[in-house]
């Protein structure tokens, strides 16, 4: 009771005028792919804030950030002054969500989640609060993504390990039910973690079990486990196939995992360095990407 007093209090203190036009509402976005469609969708001018998880397009590192997805203050956001809170629905921690919504506060909240409909959903429910139609976008995105199926259907499976982290102790990999897995799935490879869900650390005998062919991270993990040299000399990833073959390939890791409006050239991208010589269709140059 004492802490439901404590957030309404805290939240009449934190009035919220009436909504602006729509195509001079001051916007805050939080995640990656929220930012990135926002862009997209040619409201980028709009954006006044971002979370530190927004990194893409280039014009998001001038802007004020408020702080990691999962860890918002209430009273940052405020201090901005929106019209709109275009938030990811992995944004929290709930009690900040619960201070915004009982202010007033203009709070939009888009579901997240990996592969092609999913990339969808999130176009669609953010053209729906900025009042566009973002059917262009989404349709581009998803023509886009199909152009990809048959050829990569047509490739031979790769056995992959998503390895989130290197630099401390057991690698921390990727189980079901994450983009990782989605990701690993929709480029032509089987993820060789099945037993679980989310993501865990790895042992040197269940690496040796799993095989992996090839280890798929992002570019920052890479170069804070020191580089692929670091990676192979880790003591449960240096029993594998992948290590013998010195084969670990990086991208950007908002580009890998974000599915947003770049999500089918990410597709392509890793798609292609997972299967040198496939003769993957290159994708049109797309504004947003």
């Amino acid at each position: 009771m004492t802490q439901r007093r404590t957030l309404l209090g805290l939240a009449a203190s934190l009035p919220f005028a009436g909504p602006a036009r729509a195509d001079e509402a001051r916007i805050i976005t939080v995640g990656g792919a929220v930012t990135e469609t926002v862009f997209a969708l040619g409201a980028g001018s709009q954006v006044v804030a971002v979370d530190s998880t927004s990194l893409f397009p280039a014009a998001t590192r001038a802007l004020p950030q408020v702080g990691y997805l999962r860890a918002l203050a209430p009273e940052g956001l405020v201090s901005l002054d929106p019209d709109l809170l275009l938030l990811s629905d992995e944004a929290g921690p709930p009690q900040s969500i619960a201070v915004l919504r009982a202010a007033g506060a203009p709070v939009t909240m888009i579901p997240d989640g990996a592969g092609a409909a999913a990339v969808r959903r999130k176009i669609t429910a953010i053209a729906r609060a900025l009042g566009q139609d973002g059917g262009a976008l989404a349709d581009a995105v998803a023509a886009d993504w199909a152009a990809l199926d048959a050829p990569i259907a047509a490739l031979r499976p790769v056995r992959a390990l998503f390895v989130l982290s290197a630099a401390r102790g057991a690698p921390l990999v990727s189980g079901r039910n994450t983009h990782a897995d989605a990701l690993l799935a929709a480029v032509g490879a089987e993820n060789c973690v099945t037993d679980f869900q989310g993501y865990r650390p790895l042992s040197a005998e269940s690496a040796a079990q799993r095989a992996p062919d090839v280890i798929v991270m992002m570019e920052h993990a890479l170069a804070e486990a020191g580089g692929v040299n670091g990676v192979l000399r880790a003591t449960a990833l240096a029993v594998t196939p992948a290590a013998a073959a010195r084969r670990v390939v990086a991208l950007e890791g908002s580009y890998l995992l974000n599915f947003g409006p770049r999500a089918a050239h990410a597709r392509r991208d890793l798609a292609a360095l997972l299967h040198p010589g496939a003769g993957l269709p290159t994708l049109p140059g797309r504004p947003w990407v």
